[in-house]
Formats: structure tokens, sequence, C-alpha cells
């Protein structure tokens, strides 16, 4: 299953490459600042990418933005101050009367300082890193779809709520950002040959066993990151879905698994994604849900790609 991937947040490449526009409005609706929710989960790379917008609505998106960061900055400056006097209350104990209860304590607070400190860190670093574009199930991305045969980037979240489905299935079912080649016109078939979406990527991730890779009794597994050689971006076939509820409006997609690419299979998985032809983009886009074979055959139309893989974090 495809763990998770490096995004392209860079919207003006996007518009640009591959012919699309961006719906403003549907990423204002994501981020449309309410204290009393919580924050929408976005890799920092798509937040950034707003930064120097020049449109009216582009610059309302930033501002959204910047009230969610000041909100989640006043939210760890108090859990900072809480788990500072936990810490100290913790030490007193240890230096008075060691007890487990302590030391758990003391181990706890700690950690939850550095974690509050990292973020942020993230919140007011305008450096890059390659992690800001880093995409894990739940949290939002870019994704490349059709409306009345315009290409048009919408923020949806990777992992996919069907709209027959409740919002009990994103526990009972956590897999559901990845959906498998042979459950198409089972489980997805309300989306197969329907909603059809393109997620650019320039690398994805996967777990492997680590007996399998290494021959090793450490760690049962690793991530592992494979990027195209030579580099390119990979238009990962996906399905996507609009969600209607008690909470809103839900747009969320799952990636396209298949039997392993050789490469893939050699570093020990099982499964991996389908990176579409570009020739391919508009026919998969705008699938004719009558004629599902013409989509299997877009799906078996693979370049012959070469993937290098190293350890990630």
């Amino acid at each position: 299953m495809c763990y998770s991937a490096q995004i392209s947040a860079d919207y003006a490449k996007l518009v640009r490459q591959y012919g699309a526009v961006m719906s403003l409005d549907a990423f204002a609706a994501l981020y449309a600042f309410d204290p009393a929710k919580k924050r929408p989960k976005t890799p920092k790379a798509m937040d950034d990418g707003f930064c120097g917008a020049r449109t009216p609505r582009g610059q309302d998106i930033v501002a959204m933005i910047q009230q969610w960061h000041a909100s989640e900055q006043a939210e760890l400056e108090a859990e900072l101050q809480r788990q500072h006097e936990r810490l100290a209350l913790a030490n007193t104990h240890l230096a008075t009367r060691p007890t487990q209860k302590a030391r758990n304590e003391a181990r706890i607070a700690g950690n939850r300082i550095a974690r509050a400190h990292a973020r942020l860190e993230d919140l007011q670093r305008s450096q890059h890193l390659p992690r800001d574009n880093r995409l894990f199930p739940g949290l939002h991305a870019p994704l490349l779809i059709s409306e009345n045969g315009q290409r048009v980037l919408k923020p949806m979240r990777y992992q996919c709520r069907l709209a027959d489905k409740s919002a009990r299935n994103d526990v009972l079912y956590p897999g559901t950002y990845n959906a498998r080649r042979e459950s198409l016109q089972g489980y997805w078939r309300s989306a197969f040959g329907h909603r059809h979406g393109v997620l650019v990527v320039s690398a994805f991730h996967e777990h492997v066993q680590r007996s399998q890779q290494l021959g090793s009794a450490e760690p049962a597994t690793q991530v592992l990151e494979f990027r195209p050689d030579p580099p390119q971006d990979l238009l990962l076939a996906c399905l996507w879905a609009e969600w209607e509820g008690p909470e809103g409006t839900l747009l969320s997609f799952a990636a396209i698994t298949d039997t392993p690419h050789p490469d893939v299979a050699a570093a020990g998985h099982d499964r991996s994604i389908i990176p579409l032809r570009e020739r391919h983009l508009d026919a998969w886009l705008n699938p004719d849900p009558s004629d599902l074979q013409a989509q299997y055959r877009i799906l078996d139309d693979r370049e012959d790609l070469r993937y290098l893989w190293r350890e990630a974090g």
C-alpha cells in the first residue's frame, strides 16, 4: 500500500504544466477559519504554496492560514506551560523520593515539550524542507480532476470516504487511502468509471518487511522511499468521492494500487501505485462508465520506469 508520498504543491507549476485551474472556492472552504473546529490537516508545503498570492481570493486564503497558525501557536504555548509545570513537579518528586510514576511523568512531559517546540518551529519556519511535501493518510492534497471538461485542482483528503458510506468507515476501514485494482468493481464501484483523479508526486513510500529486505532480526519493518530514475513527476491514478453529512462536505480520494513494479518487489513490497502516461490524462479524468475496459487498458499501459530506493524516516 502507498503509505505516503512526496506531493507537488507548486500550484503555478501544476496549473502551467497540466493546463489546470485552481478551485479557489474549494481551497477557501477547506481553510475557512472556525475556532470551534479542528484545524484541517495539510502538509506545510500545501499551506506555503499560497504565499505571495496576488488575487483577492488567494490573499483571503493566506489570511485564513495565518489565523490557523496563530490559533495553533497559542495552543502550543499553553501546552508548553502545562508540560513545563508537569516536568518541574516530576523532577521535584524524583529529587526527594524517586518512583516509577515520577520517571514516567518526566519522560512524558519531556516528549510533549519536544513535540510542541518542533511544531512551533515548523509554524515559524520559512525555509523549505523535503518533509514539508510529505503526504500521509488523513492529510489533504491538491488532486487533479475534471469538471465540465476542464482540468481542476481541488484539495481532498487522502483517505476516501465513498458517498454511500458512513463516517465510521474511516475507523473501521483505515486502509481506504488505497484502492486495490481487484476491488475496483467491488467496494469502489461507485467511484470507478465515475470519479477519477490524479495525484502528482515525485516519490512514494512503502512499509517493507525488514526480514524480507535484509534478512535481519532488527525491527520488523522499515520505510523505503522510491523515486523514479531519472527524476520525473508521477501521475498517480486515483478515485475520489464527495461525501455529505452532518459535519458538512468532505472531498476525499484513494490511490489505486496493483501488483508491484519489479523494483518495488525486489525491495520487498507486494503492492505499488499506478503511474499513468500523460497522454492518457484526459481519458482517465473523463471516464465512460459504460466502458470500464478502456479504463483498465489505461491502467495497464504503463511507462517503463526505473525506481531507486533509500531508507526514509
